[in-house]
């Protein structure tokens, strides 16, 4: 018997999930990808195509323009950051994270599309011998950081990440991961896609003046801003990836065709990095009491169970709380004194409970999670909200020259590779590999797959890398 809504008068209706395609596609390219997950990539990519078809574009109408189209942007950026300098230097506050606790939701935010950093440009690799193509492909190197791990771009953000607690970015919503699916998608299909993925291209390798304030703000909160200094420096538009942006476009320019509509292309798929959440809409749409709730909620799942009965508030056990009402919960707690906000959160019980290792609740909250408590507690109070501007350059400057210090390479390079150790045996068998290859275009052919968006930042990746911007270049 077929069931019908006709079939069951009286069943209730049921809310569904909301349908999450752009983070389900996603998740499907992010892994081994099957011919099935191909032919959704296309069609996503045609759906976001028609959606940015109707956003503004201040493209010039003629290519001829586009050199002198980068410098007027990256100087009327750098103006605006200078004013943003002044600004600060005058006593004015952080324009995006007045609180650490908001730069990390910023991170955890954004990880979707930063964990695929310059996936789109992966198509282009099967061409390497190709001279249209030099530059774009030099520019996904350098996004690899040409196998070196403390120079590739997701390597870096996986780390800063860790190093944050913010590793729980999974179940965002699903806005969060349309700009890391579009960039999956054109790795995918450059061969139906090539204008796209050029004008994205254009797009996405354009100085921002969020990514200035961005590191520049992450310092002074003592996070390490390296992944995007890395990005200021490596997307300069005198000889960086804006500049080779504009002249692999140049390059692939069609000498036999409708050049008119290539260059339409080229328009729409630069239109396609304003689509889905982007740096500046995670920041602004931060809400910290929002997020506490949203972390006990998720904890209550778990801890609903787990709670003695002796401690009641308002004639309710702590299991009964967590499991009928977190928001009400906080609001007792606050009420009986055991949060205290806008004061020093050591003041407060709730919070000695869990920060410390000695806290009855210690590990039962990361230390992303542990942040935002820390911060929506203290609210107005803010012990680093006291330290002097001397105090602030003090810290960019600390870190600036951490990074500059002489550093152990991170990972052997081919040649150091040490026989009878299982941790490089995966290394050793690849470069065995590549050495009974006969000749440069099989050694390629065979590198390839090891540098697609999935397998880059691995340690096979890394040195596939390695090996591959060697026979490139």
């Amino acid at each position: 018997m077929q069931l019908t809504s006709r079939s069951l008068p009286s069943t209730p209706a049921i809310n569904p999930e909301p349908e999450q395609p752009s983070r389900a596609l996603y998740f499907a390219l992010v892994r081994e990808v099957d011919e099935h997950a191909r032919e959704n990539a296309a069609d996503f990519l045609r759906t976001q195509l028609e959606a940015a078809a109707a956003l503004p574009c201040d493209l010039p109408d003629d290519p001829a323009g586009l050199d002198a189209w980068v410098l007027q942007r990256t100087e009327a950026v750098g103006l605006q950051y200078q004013a943003y300098l002044e600004q600060r230097r005058a006593g004015g506050p952080r324009r995006y994270f007045p609180n650490k606790a908001h730069a990390l939701h910023f991170l955890r935010g954004v990880a979707p599309t930063k964990l695929v950093d310059g996936a789109w440009l992966y198509g282009l690799l099967q061409r390497w011998g190709d001279a249209r193509f030099t530059a774009l492909i030099q520019t996904y190197l350098e996004e690899l950081g040409e196998g070196q791990p403390e120079k590739n771009h997701v390597v870096l953000y996986r780390k800063l990440l860790a190093s944050q607690g913010c590793d729980d970015w999974q179940e965002l919503d699903d806005a969060h991961f349309v700009q890391g699916a579009i960039q999956l998608a054109l790795a995918e299909h450059a061969e139906q896609f090539l204008p796209e993925v050029i004008g994205f291209n254009l797009g996405y390798e354009q100085l921002p003046l969020h990514l200035l304030i961005t590191a520049y703000e992450l310092t002074e909160l003592g996070i390490d801003p390296y992944y995007f200094t890395l990005h200021v420096t490596v997307d300069n538009a005198d000889n960086g990836h804006a500049k080779k942006a504009v002249q692999g476009l140049l390059d692939a320019w069609p000498q036999v065709g409708d050049s008119a509509e290539f260059y339409r292309r080229v328009r729409d798929g630069y239109r396609l990095n304003d689509l889905g959440a982007s740096t500046v809409s995670v920041i602004g749409d931060f809400d910290l009491s929002r997020e506490v709730q949203r972390i006990l909620e998720k904890k209550a799942a778990v801890g609903q169970f787990v709670h003695s009965d002796y401690c009641r508030f308002e004639g309710r056990t702590v299991n009964q709380w967590l499991a009928e009402d977190v928001e009400q919960f906080l609001a007792v707690l606050d009420k009986r004194g055991w949060i205290k906000r806008g004061h020093d959160p050591q003041e407060s019980r709730f919070w000695q409970l869990i920060a410390g290792e000695q806290a009855p609740m210690f590990g039962v909250f990361s230390a992303y999670e542990q942040q935002m408590i820390h911060d929506w507690i203290a609210g107005d109070w803010q012990a680093d909200s006291k330290r002097s501007p001397r105090g602030a350059l003090l810290q960019r400057q600390a870190l600036f020259n951490a990074r500059r210090a002489p550093q152990e390479p991170s990972a052997p390079q081919p040649a150091e590779t040490v026989s009878g150790n299982d941790f490089d045996e995966e290394l050793q068998l690849l470069e065995q590999q590549v050495a009974r290859l006969p000749d440069r275009a099989a050694r390629m052919r065979l590198l390839l797959p090891l540098l697609a968006p999935q397998r880059h930042h691995t340690a096979a990746g890394l040195l596939a890398t390695r090996l591959f911007n060697g026979l490139f270049n």
